[in-house]
């Protein structure tokens, strides 16, 4: 192996696999959002209170798993920890497909259709039960999922110089925006084909094929034996800086950051600040999106034009993303501005693009008595551009930590971060269903207070809580917009806190 031979790209392989790891995450993750509405809401008699808890615990429970995922990541190494949590989200996305039969077990009865038919307290007791089995199987999904980023953070950061990681992560991270591109032309397709039950099972055995894959492939870069001497060059050619250079512990090993210690430095709650501020966006229209075409314009996300709306938010997403990791670089080389400059700067510009969202509730209601159904995609196209804002910033701040912080502290930042990015979803998630719930206003039936419908409009039932009213907008539509809101200004506070926090390039030596 000579220095002048030509260079390996061995990197863009690593970047593949990061990407289909994170696709895969996110079709996990996407099978009860597309399911629960359609399928699993009228066999467990399910109400959006109910889903806004299980996605919320989801959230909440992600975050506590990711303060020490992130550590755990650090004291196994890459490739182990990135094994065990593949492992355990692939085998938790597995484990919703028993949640029927352990309700049916447990409350005496012997089939789905008997579980739909239940009623007065029966049905109370199916739609509890069943709430905790899933936030059983949530919970396993989520202690393995919340390995995903920190594993492929430090991946990027190995595998690249700082001036390739945003685009490199932003790459890997459109994996978010392909899982759910995929998922409403598969998942809806096999519950209706299989059974909601074989959604779980067949999504979640893709994980495992992964596994496969990640034990030939991956190594530490000076070490693997398909990068030569030329890419690992590449690789490595920051450390040339001052700030690159590692402190050694005695053994000749990197010196490692107590986990209480990265409390201490404004760089982390600059990155904590912005993941909290800005994750139960993106989270609330992954989990939301679907159920917000079927109660605004009465679409079912198994009707191709659901399919269609669907794929199509996330094709654009998809599409805008990528070049958002790239625009760092573009500042980089025609300013010669720090890593940290550029992405602040980029961001600040992303930040503006979710102020879009404010127009998905406007002009879906102003549109609808001229297009019908087809008024939701000028709803989904404001939509995507808050979507595709999110990726782009979410590729820049992911690569805030490696600008700022050592490879050795790379994961442990990253899974603190990623807590209080789950923290905020488990307000977003949770609150939404409460609003919505609260927001359609209810009536009784069968001695229950329930969630007011069109379907039971339509049978004569009455209103015994009236729907909510918001600028113009009554119902649910009335609470989405609330939240639409709320996603369209979380950006520019999250940017603004976190230049208050860091205002500039200054990296962490230790």
């Amino acid at each position: 192996m000579t220095y002048n031979e030509k260079m390996t790209n061995f990197r863009w392989v690593m970047c593949a696999m990061l990407f289909v790891a994170t696709t895969v995450n996110y079709l996990d993750r996407q099978v009860l959002s597309l399911t629960w509405d359609e399928f699993i809401k009228p066999e467990f008699h399910w109400d959006d209170d109910i889903y806004g808890t299980i996605t919320a615990w989801f959230s909440i429970f992600y975050a506590i798993c990711m303060l020490f995922a992130g550590k755990f990541v650090d004291w196994m190494g890459t490739k182990k920890g990135y094994l065990w949590a593949i492992g355990v989200w692939s085998a938790g996305a597995c484990l919703h497909a028993v949640c029927g039969i352990f309700t049916e077990n447990w409350v005496g009865l012997h089939s789905a259709a008997e579980l739909t038919q239940a009623t007065g307290d029966a049905a109370v007791v199916v739609a509890t039960v069943s709430m905790y089995c899933f936030l059983v199987a949530r919970s396993v999904l989520a202690l393995g999922e919340a390995g995903n980023f920190p594993a492929a953070i430090k991946v990027t950061a190995e595998y690249n110089p700082k001036k390739d990681r945003a685009f490199s992560t932003s790459i890997f991270n459109a994996g978010a925006s392909v899982g759910a591109l995929i998922s409403p032309l598969t998942i809806p397709p096999l519950a209706k084909a299989f059974g909601w039950e074989m959604a779980f099972v067949i999504i979640g055995a893709l994980g495992f094929v992964w596994m496969g894959f990640w034990v030939f492939l991956y190594n530490d870069p000076e070490k693997n034996k398909f990068v030569n001497k030329a890419e690992l060059d590449y690789i490595e050619q920051d450390k040339a800086e001052e700030s690159e250079k590692p402190a050694l512990q005695a053994d000749g090993s990197e010196k490692k950051i107590s986990f209480l210690k990265s409390f201490t430095y404004k760089q982390t709650w600059a990155f904590a600040v912005g993941k909290f501020m800005t994750d139960g966006v993106w989270w609330f229209f992954l989990f939301w999106a679907p159920s917000y075409l079927k109660a605004n314009f009465g679409i079912k996300t198994t009707e191709g034009l659901g399919m269609a709306l669907i794929f199509t938010l996330y094709l654009i997403t998809t599409v805008l993303s990528i070049y958002g990791g790239k625009l760092p670089t573009i500042f980089i080389n025609r300013s010669g501005q720090n890593p940290y400059a550029a992405r602040m700067k980029a961001m600040l510009i992303f930040a503006f693009f979710p102020l879009c969202v404010l127009l998905a509730q406007p002009l879906g209601e102003w549109f609808t008595p001229s297009l019908g159904q087809n008024a939701a995609w000028l709803s989904v196209l404001m939509i995507s551009m808050g979507c595709a804002a999110h990726q782009a910033w979410s590729a820049n701040i992911f690569s805030t930590i490696g600008d700022m912080f050592p490879k050795s502290a790379i994961a442990t930042i990253t899974g603190i971060g990623g807590m209080a990015g789950g923290i905020g979803s488990m307000i977003m998630q949770k609150s939404a269903g409460s609003l919505f719930t609260y927001a359609a206003g209810s009536t009784m039936k069968d001695g229950n207070l329930v969630e007011m419908s069109q379907e039971l409009l339509a049978q004569g039932f009455t209103y015994v809580r009236e729907p909510l009213t918001f600028l113009g907008f009554e119902g649910k539509p009335a609470g989405y917009f609330i939240i639409f809101i709320v996603c369209a200004f979380a950006y520019l506070i999250g940017w603004s806190i976190m230049k208050i926090l860091v205002p500039k390039y200054k990296p962490i030596v230790f």
